[in-house]
């Protein structure tokens, strides 16, 4: 018999509490895999689709604020920018607001195709009719194969901010196309559709936009146009805020909230309590197989051979629950990966990354919670041992 084989039948020898114990460690991987692959996911999307050359600018006080459209001719002749574009959050939803929920942007056609032709992959035939079709709208594969909607369609686009004079909150848009993104893995759940056809008809709001998108003819050339531009509307009552894509992304994701920071909290929590209760059971395990121990050492088991053995079973015992709870969660990514609700996210996959992190955290939760039971072992003399009750 195997060191193996006597730590898996000590680990067994009451498969109530290692079940428990299991579950317990299962559930704490499965938080963690979940959760962590989710902020990988969206850290990855905010950085798909920035480009180094490109700069947003949003209003200073926040980017939920408008800004005149009047500053996108302003900004187009700073030197150093070499295409510009602008584009206004709709909230636009299709039915049922807290079912169907995607992005969605009012935009200049034109222009904004020529700064977004890399990310928005279309047929020069759907982008031709696009730009031509003052009620047209260009929909993600994503949405347009959850809902059926085919190029030709005329479809009712709801928003949860605009207003038409009439009171009502939808406006009909004709698809001109289906679009993809660059990679097979960048997220389609999202629509554009023209601003003049949002302009003319909504209540509020007239000749103001959400942010402006500038082109720059190098990226060596970001933080001088940024402070050319903002230095441009100082002291207006629309003063401005120019970054790159990149944290633009990033200060978007953070307005629900510091994921990175929920995301540690939230798994810290659950390994926190995992730990006290996995350490407080192997120790109370340890005391039940005292004399045994001593028996061990009597037959000739040396100290340290002990000590390996009694790691050995906290090692396993965290190893099979991390296993499983990442094996779990990799399963449920993957199905909710292929939901088209999902879709806004990219890729929902677990990354390797998370795999062998959440390994490595297994390998430290069994080293931190076999350390005291090992110690004790360690240093139990036989006498001690067996004359122990």
């Amino acid at each position: 018999m195997t060191d193996f084989d006597l730590v898996r039948k000590n680990l067994f020898r009451k498969p109530l509490r290692t079940i428990l114990l299991t579950v317990s460690i299962f559930m704490a991987f499965l938080i963690f895999g979940m959760l962590t692959s989710l902020n990988v996911a969206l850290n990855r999307a905010s950085e798909s689709g920035s480009s180094a050359e490109r700069l947003v600018v949003s209003n200073k006080i926040n980017f939920t604020q408008p800004l005149p459209i009047a500053y996108v001719n302003r900004i187009a002749a700073i030197p150093g920018v070499t295409g510009v574009t602008h584009s206004s959050w709709f909230g636009a939803f299709y039915q049922d607001q807290r079912a169907s929920r995607f992005v969605g942007f009012a935009v200049d056609p034109a222009t904004y195709m020529t700064l977004y032709a890399n990310d928005i992959r279309l047929t020069d035939a759907e982008r031709k009719a696009f730009i031509a079709e003052r009620t047209g709208v260009i929909v993600g594969k994503s949405i347009a194969d959850q809902y059926g909607w085919k190029v030709g369609q005329t479809v009712p686009i709801s928003s949860n901010i605009y207003v038409k004079p009439d009171g009502r909150r939808s406006w009909d848009m004709k698809i001109t196309g289906i679009f993809t993104g660059a990679k097979p893995t960048d997220s389609t759940a999202a629509l554009y559709f023209h601003y003049d056809y949002l302009n003319e008809t909504n209540t509020f709001g007239r000749d103001q936009i959400g942010n402006v998108a500038v082109r720059t003819a190098s990226s060596d050339l970001n933080n001088q146009v940024a402070k050319a531009i903002d230095a441009s509307f100082a002291n207006s009552p629309y003063e401005t805020s120019t970054v790159d894509e990149k944290t633009f992304a990033q200060a978007f994701l953070k307005q629900a909230g510091d994921l990175n920071f929920i995301v540690t909290m939230v798994v810290a929590a659950a390994f926190a309590a995992i730990l006290m209760i996995v350490s407080t059971t192997l120790v109370s395990a340890m005391r039940e197989r005292t004399k045994e121990i001593g028996v061990m050492k009597t037959l000739g088991f040396s100290s340290p051979r002990v000590l390996r053995m009694v790691l050995g079973e906290a090692l396993l015992l965290s190893t099979m629950g991390a296993v499983l709870g990442l094996a779990v969660s990799a399963f449920i990514l993957a199905g909710l990966s292929k939901s088209p609700a999902a879709s806004t996210f990219g890729d929902l996959s677990m990354a390797p990354i998370v795999a062998l992190s959440g390994l490595l955290l297994a390998i430290t939760l069994g080293l931190v919670t076999g350390a005291i039971p090992a110690a004790s072992a360690l240093r139990m003399s036989i006498v001690d041992a067996l004359n122990r009750r």
